[in-house]
């Protein structure tokens, strides 16, 4: 079993979802939106968001950190902040022991829809059915929470791959 905080990180708003992963069933435990002081500076809105993730990891105590990469959009400008977004999330998993995990936005839609360049609408409906909740969440904490599930999904390959090459081992010293 493993507790997993999943991140969306935004200068403006960043989403927060958090999982349980016990094999392959998922619980979900929470999830929502830090929202930034934009009529504060730049460095105050940094500080507002690693201490609202530092909270969240003290508060539920995560086992795993993932977030969404940075990519490149048409805006420069942006493309920074959202890194410096990530950043203070990041240190925040870093400074309480937490390794981070990152995940490319088209990855997290490919693993929780079957489409790497599925709509947010689609994104939320899948978060919905996988984690069994009675509504769409907001679209930033869906964003989030897909990313958990993605690492979760990524976790149980990688344990599923380790199991199977063990098993060949095992049987190829049978005689």
């Amino acid at each position: 079993m493993s507790i997993i905080l999943g991140i969306d990180p935004g200068s403006r708003l960043t989403g927060f979802g958090i999982i349980e992963s016990r094999g392959s069933k998922l619980r979900y435990l929470t999830s929502g939106c830090i929202r930034i002081d934009t009529t504060q500076d730049l460095a105050y809105r940094l500080k507002q968001i690693f201490t609202c993730v530092t909270q969240l990891i003290e508060e539920y105590q995560p086992d795993e950190f993932a977030i969404e990469q940075v990519f490149m959009g048409k805006n420069a400008d942006s493309a920074l902040k959202l890194g410096q977004a990530r950043g203070s999330a990041i240190v925040a998993a870093s400074m309480k022991e937490l390794s981070v995990f990152e995940y490319a936005a088209r990855a997290v839609k490919q693993a929780v829809t079957g489409r790497g360049g599925a709509e947010k609408e689609q994104v939320q409906h899948m978060v919905q059915v996988l984690l069994n909740l009675p509504g769409k969440p907001q679209a930033d904490a869906a964003d989030a929470l897909a990313i958990a599930i993605t690492h979760a999904y990524s976790s149980q390959n990688l344990v599923a791959q380790a199991g199977a090459s063990q098993q060949k081992r095992g049987r190829l010293k049978v005689f």
